[in-house]
């Protein structure tokens, strides 16, 4: 009887074993590090950059007086004259000359008698101008003097209408009728948010103003009149392989006539015409009727920026067609000479040397070398057969003057629509060089498509998924968050775009930036007031793979599969042949630990392992706490050809092997 007990434990023992054994040799993931299945495009993950959520003015472009030049339909938008009933007696006059100056369309006169003490202050965007203590703003004033005898004061206040700082503007520039521009340092006593400027004039004389600036000097690469320094800084930490610019729907405008036009972005600032933003109004529940692009960014800035972070330029350009959302205008096809010419001229400001007309105007703004653009974006989330038309027009005109520059075309904005159908089967048969996806749709939508692009065409064209962001609520939502859920999910989708990098060349969450008071839209990559700024756990998934992309694909997978969902898993692997790693990116959707055996075809040693995790999944970054969820690093120890780790619920997890 005892020994047929124990003969009976011995034999289940074993038969556990087996199966065990069984079950960890079907889980087990193989990574084959010698048989990669393509090289990794430098450009696979980058930034899309569209003006809205005051991206630009208000954002990045750290100008801090809103309506500097008195050029928003509503002239005296964010000013306020002082004493406060200044704007009726005459003392102060907008001037329109619009039919004279197109681009700069409004000034204002000032009329002071020699017992007159008067200003104008201004509030800046959104929650009011913020001020480092110590920290040097350039003010800078542009002007005309038709009556000597104004002198000028300039003063900073707090929220509590301190001063802070104040200095005195005399005007260099004599009476002779001609625009001067001065500028003149002053520096805040103390650290302030929600703060004014205040310019006095006083004396009798008459003196026109054009422009009243403000600007930070800790600006990116301390350029005067530049970007802001800690919103870029985010953006290099991406190491991004393109940006996309300028848009969006601002490409298009809700009207032709609003439409995104280089030329008026470039050169004087008082040369760049400035329009009403289609994000003024598009959004119902976020109306934002002051939102103007002054383009202080504009193209010259765009291509610098993506010099200093070391991305591909992609500009987007405008084919003839407003947002077709909104009138959906369309221009007739024999009217398109000017947009196909602004496209063309847009590749000879961009590529040509210095002896063509465009070349030369890049380096009389400051850059005689070429900006080396290799794409060019024609038309944005545009459909159906009018685009089409328009398209080939463009394409053909192109091509034959510069046959390298790869075009990016649109499918429309969504997968679910039947003109993106059409499209796709349009561009395909052209032979397009690369066709822009957008997708908005809930987590489970980009877990559950991680495998969209196993089955496309490998000889077909390339694919840019241009737009894309897990939406927590739904897509148009003003309760969108950007949460640990979404970001996970997002990685889901990402990790089968990098094991299809043989067909999707490029990649980009969208929007980008967005301020916490000022925004139409969410969710956003990155997130500021008018001081500080944070990012999302979404800018950490990006974060992670765009800074460990390696130099190739390998196959990584479970029973002969891609690792999409078994076991709440999805996985991808790469390998950087110039640091000799093996990256492996691991995704946890279960809210439980997941232990995981990889086994793999050469040898590695111990290296690092970088987790994003947390039990709630609905964890957020903020203003206040803008480290609530950021990744940790640790040691992570392997030898061998057989590697062993649990990985937290809710999870990104990145090991990175010296092989």
């Amino acid at each position: 009887m005892i020994n047929l007990h124990y003969r009976t434990v011995f034999t289940f023992i074993l038969l556990i074993q087996a199966a065990v054994q069984h079950t960890n040799a079907q889980s087990a993931y193989q990574v084959e590090t010698k048989q990669p299945l393509t090289p990794m495009p430098a450009t696979l993950w980058g930034l899309f950059f569209e003006d809205i959520n005051r991206a630009a003015d208000g954002g990045v472009y750290a100008e801090m007086v809103e309506n500097r030049s008195f050029d928003f339909p509503k002239p005296m938008t964010a000013w306020e004259t002082w004493p406060s009933n200044r704007l009726r007696d005459g003392v102060f006059l907008v001037i329109n000359q619009s039919a004279q100056n197109a681009a700069d369309p409004k000034y204002m006169e000032i009329t002071t008698g020699a017992k007159d003490t008067v200003g104008l202050v201004n509030s800046g965007f959104d929650e009011g101008m913020a001020f480092k203590k110590e920290l040097t703003y350039n003010l800078i004033l542009r002007y005309r003097q038709l009556k000597a005898g104004i002198h000028c004061r300039a003063f900073i206040f707090d929220r509590r209408n301190h001063i802070i700082g104040h200095i005195t503007l005399p005007l260099l520039a004599p009476a002779d009728h001609d625009w001067h521009t001065q500028q003149m340092n002053i520096v805040p006593q103390d650290t302030a948010a929600g703060g004014k400027l205040l310019v006095i004039f006083e004396g009798a004389g008459k003196l026109d103003v054009d422009r009243i600036s403000l600007f930070p000097t800790d600006t990116w690469k301390q350029r005067p009149g530049g970007l802001r320094a800690d919103l870029v800084q985010k953006l290099y930490d991406l190491h991004p392989g393109f940006l996309r610019f300028p848009g969006g729907c601002i490409v298009e405008g809700n009207q032709i006539v609003h439409r995104y036009q280089w030329k008026h972005t470039i050169g004087n600032l008082e040369d760049r015409q400035m329009v009403q933003s289609i994000w003024a109004d598009d959004v119902p529940d976020r109306q934002t009727p002051d939102y103007m692009e002054s383009f202080g960014l504009g193209f010259f800035e765009y291509f610098q920026l993506c010099e200093d972070i070391g991305a591909e330029p992609l500009p987007i350009i405008n084919v003839g067609m407003s947002c077709q959302f909104d009138a959906a205008e369309v221009v007739p096809v024999n009217e398109l000479e000017p947009y196909i010419g602004d496209a063309l001229d847009l590749v000879e400001f961009a590529n040509g040397d210095t002896s063509t007309y465009w070349g030369r105007k890049r380096a009389q703004l400051g850059h005689p070398a070429p900006f080396h653009m290799k794409l060019l974006g024609v038309g944005n989330e545009n459909w159906g057969p009018q685009y089409a038309e328009h398209l080939k027009l463009f394409t053909d005109r192109l091509k034959a003057k510069y046959p390298d520059v790869k075009l990016v075309n649109a499918t429309g904005y969504s997968r679910n629509i039947p003109v993106f159908t059409y499209m796709d089967s349009v561009l395909r048969a052209r032979k397009a060089d690369i066709i822009d996806e957008h997708f908005y749709d809930t987590p489970k939508w980009f877990m559950d498509n991680s495998n969209r692009y196993d089955s496309y065409d490998r000889n077909g064209p390339k694919i840019f998924v241009g737009e894309y962001a897990a939406q927590s609520d739904r897509i148009g939502s003003m309760k969108n968050k950007n949460n640990l859920l979404t970001a996970l999910a997002e990685a889901c989708f990402m990790t089968g775009i990098e094991r299809n990098a043989g067909v999707v060349s490029m990649a980009s969450y969208a929007p980008l930036f967005a301020h916490v008071t000022g925004w139409q839209w969410t969710p956003n990559l990155i997130w500021f007031d008018n001081a500080s700024s944070y990012v999302t756990p979404n800018y950490w998934v990006q974060y992670l793979f765009s800074n460990n992309k390696g130099t190739e694909v390998v196959p990584m997978t479970v029973g002969g599969k891609a690792i999409q969902g078994q076991d709440s898993t999805w996985a991808s692997a790469v390998v950087d042949k110039e640091k000799h790693q093996l990256i492996i990116k691991l995704v946890n959707m279960s809210s439980k630990p997941s232990a995981k055996s990889i086994k793999l075809d050469a040898a590695v040693k111990s290296g690092t392992i970088i987790t994003l995790s947390n039990t709630h999944t609905t964890i957020e970054n903020s203003i206040a706490n803008p480290g609530n969820i950021k990744p940790e690093t640790a040691a992570f120890k392997a030898k061998g050809k057989n590697v062993s780790l649990t990985v937290k619920p809710n999870s990104l997890t990145l090991i990175k092997l010296d092989l």
